[in-house]
């Protein structure tokens, strides 16, 4: 998930419903969840043996992060949702960071992907996480109660600005997870991301870029909130914007994707979305 994320995830729906109103914190929205639905086994094991934090309290915390920014992620706790360790390519991931490699968490809110990661064996010190807002960070230490102990770099910065703490880390990842990050901008933005975090990636081939996002059985441009465009990919115009940012950065991709409709807190479904809209999957590998 990723933090940095400003209209995270919503569809550019534009009837006057208060109900569907982006950045308001008034919790009559549509993506706030009153209650906690509880714990699935894999975020249990984690809270109860890794942080030994009582799952009463994640509601308050959630409560928190809605003051500082009501996104959709947020309402709905999918800050405890490790979606990295779903990915396919996961185990992998694991065996690269074991072996010396490093992962960047981009818009890594309250990194909990970051948290999965070192209680399933990643050396802390080879992970690093980066959002546009430091509450998150601080609400993360908060929420896994580790502040003194986690061992990863948390970084606030801006993936546009190339004078940002970021630039520390140009050249030297492994991989980089993106997750509900890319499709809060336009296409221009998606590749101006693209092409920054080829730059965080070591320039050698099998480095990977994997992450999920809001996608669209049709690629489409939509308005956010009612005040800026942003792109939905399809599966061929995500492929689309990979072979363009391989051609600006002297490189190529293997894209590999799909779309599904797990958008939703388990197996839901998000009452404000079009209906063609998915959930895009992707783990981008470079092959040259």
């Amino acid at each position: 998930m990723s933090s940095s994320s400003q209209d995270d995830e919503i569809s550019a729906l534009e009837a006057p419903d208060p109900r569907l109103l982006m950045g308001s914190r008034d919790k009559s929205v549509l993506w706030y969840n009153p209650t906690f639905p509880g714990l699935t086994d894999v975020q249990k094991d984690l809270l109860e043996n890794y942080s030994g934090l009582k799952p009463e309290v994640i509601t308050s915390h959630r409560d928190k992060a809605w003051d500082v920014h009501p996104l959709p992620c947020i309402g709905q706790f999918r800050f405890i949702d490790f979606s990295l360790s779903r990915s396919t390519s996961y185990p992998r991931v694991l065996e690269l960071l074991k072996s010396g490699g490093k992962l960047l968490d981009l818009g890594c809110c309250f990194g909990q992907d970051l948290r999965k990661l070192v209680h399933d064996g990643a050396p802390a010190s080879s992970l690093y996480g980066a959002d546009l807002r430091s509450e998150f960070i601080d609400l993360g230490y908060d929420l896994f109660l580790d502040r003194n102990r986690i061992g990863v770099q948390f970084l606030t910065a801006d993936i546009f600005d190339p004078n940002s703490s970021l630039k520390q880390l140009d050249g030297q990842m492994s991989v980089v997870y993106i997750g509900l990050l890319l499709h809060l901008f336009d296409w221009e933005g998606q590749r101006k991301a693209c092409e920054r975090i080829v730059g965080f990636l070591k320039p050698e081939k099998g480095v990977l870029v994997l992450g999920q996002q809001v996608g669209s059985l049709v690629a489409c441009d939509v308005m956010s909130g009612g005040e800026r465009k942003v792109t939905r990919h399809d599966l061929a115009s995500f492929e689309k914007l990979w072979k363009e940012v391989g051609e600006r950065t002297g490189s190529q991709w293997e894209v590999r994707a799909n779309l599904d409709e797990g958008l939703g807190v388990g197996d839901g479904t998000r009452a404000w979305d079009r209906h063609e809209t998915r959930r895009l999957v992707f783990e981008v590998e470079r092959v040259l």
